[in-house]
C-alpha cells in the first residue's frame, strides 16, 4: 500500500495534536484515558484516533504504547525488557501471601478481610495488608452493610497497570488457573 492509499484510509492527524499527546503520555504518572487526552487536544482532533496513530507510530520502536487500566501509556517493548532488566531496578516481589491476597481481591471484589481469610483458609496479617496498601494495588472501596460494617476491598487502576491490564476483564478466568491434579498411576 503506498503512502497516499494509508492517508486517504485513516484520518489525518495533525502533527502538532501528535505531539502534544505524546508529551502527556510520557509524562502522566499514570495511564491516560482518552476522556483525559480528549481535554487538552484541539476540537477538531479525536482522542481514539490520536491514540491509534501514535500507536502506530511507536509500533516496533523501543517503547510502545499500550492499553493499562483503562487509558494509554508508554511501556518497554516487551522484547527489550530482559535487557534492561540488568541495568534497571526492578521492583521487590510481593510475598506469596500478598499474591494470594491479590488474587482474591481481584476475583471477588469487593471483599471483606473475614471473606478473604474464609478463601484463603488462614488468617490475614494486617501487615500483608498495609503492603498492598503501601503498593497502590487496593483501596477501600465502603463498608458492606452487615454488622460491624467491615471494610471492603478492590484493587487499583495502578493494580491494572502494574499487571498490563487494561481492565479487570483481561483477567485469566479462574477456571483456566485450576490446575488439574495428575491422576494415580500417571497418565
Amino acid at each position: 500500500m503506498s503512502e497516499n492509499d494509508q492517508k486517504s484510509t485513516s484520518p489525518e492527524v495533525p502533527e502538532a495534536a501528535l505531539r502534544l499527546a505524546e508529551a502527556f503520555i510520557f509524562a502522566a504518572a499514570e495511564p491516560v484515558s482518552p476522556r483525559a487526552l480528549g481535554q487538552i487536544l484541539p476540537e477538531d482532533c479525536e482522542a481514539e484516533a490520536v491514540i491509534a496513530a501514535l500507536a502506530t507510530r511507536y509500533a516496533g520502536r523501543g517503547v510502545d504504547l499500550v492499553h493499562v487500566a483503562g487509558g494509554v501509556r508508554f511501556q518497554t517493548a516487551p522484547d527489550l525488557a530482559l535487557l534492561l532488566r540488568r541495568v534497571i531496578e526492578v521492583p521487590r516481589r510481593l510475598p506469596r501471601v500478598a499474591m494470594e491476597t491479590l488474587a482474591i481481591i481481584a476475583y471477588h471484589q469487593p471483599v471483606t478481610r473475614s471473606e478473604i481469610e474464609e478463601i484463603r483458609g488462614a488468617s490475614l496479617s494486617q501487615a500483608t495488608m498495609d503492603t498492598l496498601l503501601e503498593a497502590g494495588l487496593i483501596t477501600s472501596r465502603g463498608h458492606k452493610e452487615a454488622p460491624g460494617r467491615p471494610a471492603l476491598w478492590a484493587t487499583t487502576a495502578a493494580f491494572l497497570a502494574q499487571f498490563g491490564l487494561a481492565d479487570l476483564g483481561d483477567l485469566p478466568r479462574r477456571a483456566d488457573l485450576l490446575v488439574e491434579a495428575p491422576s494415580p498411576g500417571g497418565a
